[in-house]
């Protein structure tokens, strides 16, 4: 089998209607789609009616199954839950193994919580800088990265450790330091919580998945 593509595709991060036409498009035409859960993007794939072979790719998987998956399949489609697959374990392993083994990788762009968190934040995101999710662990390294950033901050939480988070960053930044937290972007209960770190605080709700950004110096 030739080398063959691996496309990178961003799905919907809530609304599934924020998926783009090539997006639907190529994940029509690939031999089989790779999935981080086959159930959630089952949804997505019967909402527009695309008839493929899924197969499970997720932080678990072994360098052994990404190899062999590569090497089977000519033209593949990955797929997150939401948002694009690249941003987070394994995606960059699938692509580098992709790219070790000279299949072309190619970027079928689309919604990021990031990015529609940051347009409208208000803050400055000529230069921004991201953290990805808060880690569990180690966390006050990143209060004062965060402190004392000259640069608007982004990062992830998760519903379980969100209030934890923000009253020990509360604690670490100035009371007065501006912040957004976006929760459940694009999906039905979607709020933005927006101001003072000290007022924010106290209003958000401990339910759904969260963006916070926090303005620079």
């Amino acid at each position: 089998m030739g080398k063959g593509i691996l496309y990178i595709v961003a799905t919907p991060i809530g609304n599934l209607k924020d998926i783009t036409f090539r997006a639907i498009e190529v994940l029509k035409e690939v031999d089989v789609i790779l999935c981080e859960d086959t159930r959630e993007s089952k949804k997505l794939l019967d909402a527009y009616n695309i008839e493929k072979k899924t197969i499970s790719l997720h932080q678990h998987s072994s360098v052994e199954k990404i190899e062999a998956l590569l090497r089977e399949f000519e033209n593949i489609g990955y797929i997150w839950v939401a948002g694009p697959q690249g941003f987070s374990v394994p995606g960059n392993k699938v692509v580098e193994k992709a790219v070790e083994m000279g299949k072309s990788v190619v970027p079928v762009p689309g919604v990021s919580a990031v990015i529609a968190a940051l347009s409208i934040s208000g803050f400055p995101t000529d230069k921004f800088v991201f953290l990805g999710f808060m880690p569990h662990k180690g966390k006050g390294k990143n209060f004062e990265t965060i402190k004392n950033s000259k640069h608007t901050v982004v990062f992830y939480e998760s519903v379980h450790r969100i209030l934890k988070t923000l009253n020990e960053m509360k604690d670490v930044l100035e009371p007065d330091r501006e912040i957004v937290v976006a929760r459940e972007l694009t999906k039905k209960f979607e709020t933005i919580y927006r101001g003072k770190i000290a007022d924010v605080v106290p209003l958000v709700k401990e339910k759904g998945e969260f963006v916070v950004i926090v303005r620079g110096l």
